[in-house]
């Protein structure tokens, strides 16, 4: 038997000579030639020498004892058929992971909003932001860790709202995944089904909006349409012809009420809104089916004469040729003994006739109301905007509403 023990407390001290003095059993106490002393345990695997590095010899350094300890646990590895130098890195790993602080959900979620507090149309958006993700709605969800949080944790947020405020439901799940995907591009959170996601996963778990609860923006069922077109074709004002826009493109109140002559091309039946007056930030083409090319021409009288002018025009002037107000959309409804609707509620009556109505995919459906589409890695390659389908659903839409516009 190899001897073992060779060097005793007194002689580690003492060794002054460079080289490799052998303990036996594979462990040597390496002295170079400033003096410096390491413990090293030598070994063989794979065909190779290899030495693992055990710590510094001498005073506040690894004690003979403690280089004995390693180099048997060394042993105990190497005899599993194992690596010890990939172990004790692997148990190095652990440790510091351990003793990192836990980055949580909540602290993830305000570096998120800090981040892109910049890129926000204003104030407001950022602090509803920060407000959904706060303790008032998350108050449990922000202390588990990021990297942990299931489907569990996001419907112990949403579910209690869904019922009553769906509309802020929605809006929190829709931020919670957003974080979330932030987290896994980040390396926070390790790759996988985002529990907050919506098609295939949350839906299944929850019902759909229904016509009774809409949150703040009440909606006239998408059969009641067609009727309420018809009588809104026999109203005259300026105000009525951008609801008619409203309702046909399925755009927002304040998209239309913006629109200028020079984002319109009427022959080519496209509407461009750019970027700066979308809710997402991304420039937005709307196809145009021939009702509503219509509705737009009979604001023609009222565009400038100027040619030079034009471009910048409102279509639909307010007074003083400035942009309406929501409410002189609402005002029409309320002309009209509509109680129970929204201007807002018209794109949610054109969603449940898509979906109820129509053989239209999700993707077309919301893109049609401009809305994201997946997750932040599944709209980096989706680059089509899917417009030919668009433009066939729209007209679809233009010719179920039927009516005729007033002129």
């Amino acid at each position: 038997m190899a001897e073992i023990n060779k060097l005793n407390a007194r002689r580690v001290a003492t060794i002054a000579e460079p080289g490799r003095w052998s303990d036996g059993a594979n462990l040597y106490l390496n002295v170079t030639k400033t003096g410096a002393k390491s413990w090293i345990f030598l070994f063989r695997q794979g065909g190779r020498q290899r030495e693992m590095g055990l710590g510094p010899a001498g005073p506040g350094g690894v004690t003979l004892a403690e280089a004995r300890e390693a180099a048997a646990a060394a042993r105990r590895i190497l005899a599993q058929g194992l690596d010890p130098i990939a172990a004790k890195k692997a148990s190095v790993a652990a440790q510091k992971a351990a003793a990192a602080p836990v980055m949580t959900f909540g602290a993830y979620a305000d570096a998120f909003v800090r981040l892109h507090r910049g890129e926000w149309k204003n104030p407001k958006h950022a602090a509803q932001w920060a407000a959904t993700l706060g303790d008032a709605y998350c108050a449990d969800l922000r202390k588990r860790p990021v990297a942990a949080v299931t489907a569990e944790d996001v419907l112990a947020v949403v579910k209690p709202l869904w019922n009553e405020k769906r509309e802020t439901a929605s809006r929190i799940r829709q931020r919670i995944e957003k974080v979330l995907d932030a987290a896994v591009v980040e390396g926070q959170r390790p790759p996988g089904l985002n529990p907050a996601r919506w098609k295939g996963h949350l839906a299944l778990l929850l019902p759909r909006h229904g016509k009774a609860s809409r949150g703040h923006f009440s909606a006239m069922a998408w059969q009641d349409v067609p009727g309420f077109m018809n009588a809104l074709a026999e109203r005259e004002g300026i105000a009525a012809r951008a609801l008619e826009l409203v309702i046909l493109t399925a755009c927002r109140s304040g998209e239309v009420r913006g629109a200028r002559w020079g984002e319109f091309d009427l022959e080519a039946k496209i509407w461009v809104i750019p970027a700066e007056r979308m809710k997402m930030g991304r420039e937005h083409r709307v196809p145009l089916s021939d009702r509503a090319v219509d509705a737009v021409q009979t604001m023609l009288p009222l565009r400038p004469r100027r040619p030079e002018d034009q471009p910048a025009a409102l279509v639909f002037p307010g007074l003083r040729r400035a942009a309406m107000s929501d409410m002189t959309l609402a005002a029409v409804l309320k002309r009209m003994g509509v109680t129970d609707a929204t201007v807002h509620g018209f794109r949610s009556a054109f969603r449940d006739w898509g979906s109820e109505a129509t053989s239209a995919s999700f993707d077309v459906l919301e893109m049609s109301l401009a809305h994201a589409v997946g997750s932040a890695v599944v709209q980096a390659y989706q680059r089509s905007d899917l417009f030919e389908k668009r433009r066939a659903l729209m007209d679809e839409w233009a010719e179920f509403i039927g009516g005729s516009l007033a002129v």
